[in-house]
């Protein structure tokens, strides 16, 4: 008797387990059922944090987003493209800044509340000193007007600086150099002293730099349309060529190698920045390849411009300045080019390297 009562206990604790089990299923399915044919109901204590979705995160070294204010201008039109002879977009979608392709009123409105602070490099060695003066003060009344303003100026012969009225909010710094025996040197190096320098200073007081020849002067406004991750200004002697006549470094024992048939545009040298911790990366690769180059016994054929342009090819620009914004006053002024931003001053190079 008693195993028969031991055995009756355990079919019936069996059977409520399963009666337990077949509800578990049950139940799940007919909610779903339920909810899948009736209305949708959002319980709110599903989300633990609520408030999370209402918190606008601040990164460190970025500026929070800024909302356009209610400015009055043309309505943009998808069927209405403002430059139809030239290319305003790369086919790696970075845009092409030309005249007409910006509205100035607008950026301003976005970029002036961020507060930033905008370096400059240009180097001045030997007889190159003779260009600041002109390049400041051209920078002072056409260059970033209403922002404030950094220039590091790279000298081996600081006494010789002129000194500039800058406006309010806007400095000058002198940054001593050696001077090297060879301008091809001067040039090499660098890539070596902007890396040097934004990691020790100017990362800690610059959101954006740009490393600009000295021996040129700004003729119309340039803005914050210039701004971006990493900025290349396209060469005004190739801007209209095919890449077969590029002067790219063609031997392939260079680290500044580009192959036949391959290439996008052709960089000057003159002219490229970007977020300052970009810039510090592009300096630092294009120093690591020139070394390469220097222990192989390698001069790239156009020095630092021709790894400017290696690099360049690998690890594309996300904003591409037109030849606007680096002409060559020895040239004619194509209809394609509206007006001249920034452009060389005329001299005698073999005078100013000897």
């Amino acid at each position: 008797m008693h195993r028969i009562s031991c055995f009756r206990e355990m079919t019936g604790w069996k059977v409520v387990k399963s009666l337990l089990v077949l509800c578990l299923i049950l139940i799940p399915i007919f909610i779903w059922m339920t909810v899948w044919n009736g209305p949708i109901h959002y319980l709110p204590y599903y989300l633990p944090c609520p408030e999370i979705f209402s918190m606008k995160l601040q990164y460190a070294e970025e500026k929070p987003v800024q909302l356009f204010p209610q400015l009055f201008y043309p309505q943009p039109r998808s069927l209405d493209q403002k430059r139809q002879d030239v290319l305003t977009l790369t086919p790696w979608l970075a845009p092409i800044v030309w005249e007409g392709t910006f509205n100035s009123e607008l950026l301003d409105s976005a970029y002036k509340p961020l507060n930033l602070t905008i370096g400059v490099t240009a180097f001045a060695t030997g007889k190159y000193t003779k260009f600041v003066g002109r390049f400041v003060e051209s920078a002072e009344k056409l260059f970033m007007k209403g922002y404030r303003v950094n220039y590091y100026i790279f000298t081996n012969d600081p006494q010789v600086i002129p000194r500039v009225q800058l406006q309010p909010g806007r400095s000058l710094r002198i940054v001593p150099i050696k001077k090297y025996s060879h301008w091809q040197e001067i040039s090499m190096r660098r890539m070596e002293a902007i890396n040097r320098h934004i990691a020790e200073v100017s990362h800690q007081e610059v959101n954006y730099l740009f490393c600009l020849d000295i021996d040129m002067v700004f003729h119309n406004p340039w803005g914050v349309e210039t701004l971006g991750e990493m900025v290349a200004a396209i060469h005004p002697g190739y801007f209209n060529v095919p890449r077969s006549q590029f002067p790219y470094e063609r031997r392939s024992s260079s680290a500044a190698f580009i192959p036949d048939r391959q290439g996008d545009f052709y960089y000057a040298g003159a002219v490229f920045g970007g977020l300052v911790k970009q810039v510090y990366e592009f300096t630092r690769a294009c120093h690591m390849t020139i070394l390469a180059d220097k222990a192989n016994g390698i001069m790239a054929a156009w020095q630092e411009e021709s790894h400017l342009n290696r690099h360049f090819f690998s690890h594309k620009p996300s904003k591409l300045l037109s030849p606007e914004y680096v002409w060559d006053d020895t040239k004619p002024r194509p209809p394609e080019v509206r007006l001249i931003r920034f452009s060389t001053v005329n001299k005698n190079y073999k005078e100013l390297r000897d």
